[in-house]
This record gives C-alpha cells, structure tokens and sequence, in this order.
C-alpha cells in the first residue's frame, strides 16, 4: 500500500520521536512505564481463518497496519499441541520483555484432518471447545521468542476434570512481584468462571493453583474474558457475562486479585453480542479504549468504545465503520494493545518489511 505520507516526512517525523524516545526511556532492567517514552501501539489478535497469531502496528491508535501483509507471525501448527491459537494477550513485563499468552485450541481441527472427533473430548460430557491448555512465549525484542505449552490440566490434580482454560489475560503484581494470568475456566459442563493464577519467573508455568477472580451474583450465568487494568490505585476488571445475551460489564477494586465490587450495568459496546473485552490507554491522554470481539457483527469485526472517567462511555464504532481504521486487515478477533517505543515499532515494521507504517 502507498504510505499516506511523504517520504522524507515520515523519515523526519520517526527520527524526531526516536530522539524524544531515547530520553524518556527509563534505564535497562527497569519497568518501561513511563507513558512520555512511548510512541506507537502494537495490536496483536487472532482469525479464524488462519488459527494463527498476527500483529498490526499504529502510530496514533486509531489507523492500524497489519505487518507481514495480514499472515501470521506465529502460525498455530508450529506453537500449539492442538495446532492453533485463539486470544492472545500480550503484555510488557518489568523488565521490558514481553509476555505473550493465547489459547491452545483448534475449533476447526475435524475439517482440516487434525482430528477425527469435533472436539478433543466429548462435547457432550465438557462441553464447546473442551481445550486444556495455554501457549506461554516471551521475548526481549517482539522478533524472537521462547515457548512453553502449558497443560492447565495436569498442572495441578484438583484440575484433571477441567472442561476449558480459556482466554488468558495478564498484568503485573508489584506486591508478588509475579505476573498474575487470569483466565476463563470451567468443572465438565458447567458454568464458566473467571480465574487467576501466578505464573513462574521464566514463564513457563503456574506457580499457584487457580484460585475464582470474581463470582458473578447469578450463580447460574457464565462469565469469560476478562481483562484488568490499574487506573489511579484502582483496578478494573472488564469482563463478558451471559446475561442474557453476551455483553461488557466492569467490577472495581482497591486490590489487584480480590474484592472486585459488582457493577449492574452493561456499558454501551455493540447492539449485537460481543466479548472478550480489552483495555488499553492512549498515549499521553487520560482516555482508556475498550477493545472487545463483535463476534455477531455480520461481518465480525473488533469493536471500541472509549472513556476517561469508566463511568461515561464515547462509542468509536468498528473497525472501518467509525474512527477505528484497520488498513490492511480484516476479520481480527480477540486480541490487545500495548505501547512501543519509537525504536521498538520501527524495527518490527523493518523486521516484517512494513514500509508504509
């Protein structure tokens, strides 16, 4: 595609970030939070079609370019025991490495002859998907990248009867210095709920047994797809309940992985169900964006609403269908959003042959 801008513009205006970048940076080994350092976003997110895992770059969070021409940068048959991937989160760790964490599922896995069942197990006894596991990989510079399959399942003996771990998501806990994954899981059957866990420094296990995120008031409505974000010195968690019809609600908390207060409302994302719900903050503005899946959107689409004060919401719309741009993609599912450095953006983009970013 042709770079909407001119050359030696782009040039110019990615030096002078860089420079601006360099000095705001904090120093090697320390917690890159420090939002003046940060120039760009980087969207990862997942379809369908490929079960694979793809990233998308944007210099101002709103028109976002797919690198490697829409493929995936991680295909789901060389990564996952089940062949493919699904929601994938992605996070900056402490100490400046990234964390990426998705799904280990295939829903397609019979008609692609990766199995001969629908499911790995039977549908009937645990239910939709019936996945076990999640994929875990880090990685100093987004390029390259360790792995570890971790099984849920087998992780701890109470969870042998598991019927899904699903959608992990993740933040930082300062006071157990760990990274805390919090992630949708069910007993057979039954009712989805949200649960959290500790992954190990080298992230490539569980350290504590899953302990319950949040219990919704209606024992009997499923919850999935949670997402939390640090917002002064409270914690919002964003989350996907079936009541009745999927949508977004958020509880509040004084403390990272407990005491989450109930919030009746459903805030105003999509008039079609939607899930997996995502927040992200704009660089330099006191506005936080609400990424979730329009999944009944015909086509489906990522959706986005934003808000400064996650009480009063602005609907941005879809992708392509309000001020949210996707430039050379389409059809991205469940994924999200974190801040890059100047130099970090610029040598993806190279890495991936993105010129026009």
């Amino acid at each position: 595609m042709k770079s909407p801008f001119p050359a030696l513009f782009r040039s110019l205006l990615f030096a002078a970030i860089a420079v601006h970048a360099c000095r705001a940076a904090p120093a090697s080994g320390r917690a890159n939070t420090d939002e003046s350092g940060m120039a760009a976003y980087l969207l990862v997110y997942f379809k369908d079609e490929t079960h694979g895992i793809h990233f998308a770059l944007s210099s101002d969070g709103y028109r976002f370019t797919a690198v490697n021409e829409d493929r995936p940068v991680f295909k789901g048959a060389d990564i996952a025991e089940q062949k493919g991937v699904r929601d994938p989160y992605l996070m900056r760790g402490p100490d400046n490495r990234f964390y990426l964490a998705m799904t280990d599922l295939h829903i397609f896995a019979q008609r692609e002859g990766l199995r001969t069942t629908e499911w790995e197990r039977d549908g009937a006894a645990y239910g939709w998907g019936n996945n076990r596991g999640l994929v875990l990989m880090t990685s100093a510079d987004l390029l390259d990248w360790s792995r570890a399959s971790l099984r849920v399942d087998q992780a701890f003996p109470s969870l042998a009867g598991i019927g899904c771990a699903w959608a992990p998501s993740m933040i930082w806990d300062a006071d157990r210095q760990r990274i805390l994954i919090h992630f949708t899981m069910r007993f057979g059957n039954g009712v989805n709920r949200l649960y959290y866990s500790y992954a190990n420094p080298e992230f490539t296990r569980l350290e504590t047994e899953p302990a319950l995120l949040f219990r919704y008031p209606k024992e009997s409505v499923t919850t999935i797809d949670s997402d939390i974000a640090k917002v002064g010195d409270k914690y919002v968690l964003a989350y996907t309940p079936h009541d009745p019809h999927p949508g977004v609600k958020l509880a509040v908390s004084d403390k990272l992985a407990s005491g989450y207060v109930y919030q009746d409302e459903s805030i105003p994302v999509e008039r079609g169900a939607c899930e997996a719900p995502t927040i992200w903050k704009r660089i330099g503005e006191d506005k936080w964006v609400i990424m979730f899946d329009a999944y009944a959107a015909n086509p489906n689409e990522m959706g986005f609403t934003e808000t400064t004060d996650f009480k009063n919401f602005v609907p941005l719309g879809r992708f392509n269908h309000g001020v949210m741009k996707a430039v050379n993609f389409s059809r991205a599912k469940h994924g999200a959003v974190i801040h890059l450095t100047a130099a970090e953006a610029r040598r993806l983009a190279d890495h991936w042959g993105l010129k026009s970013f």
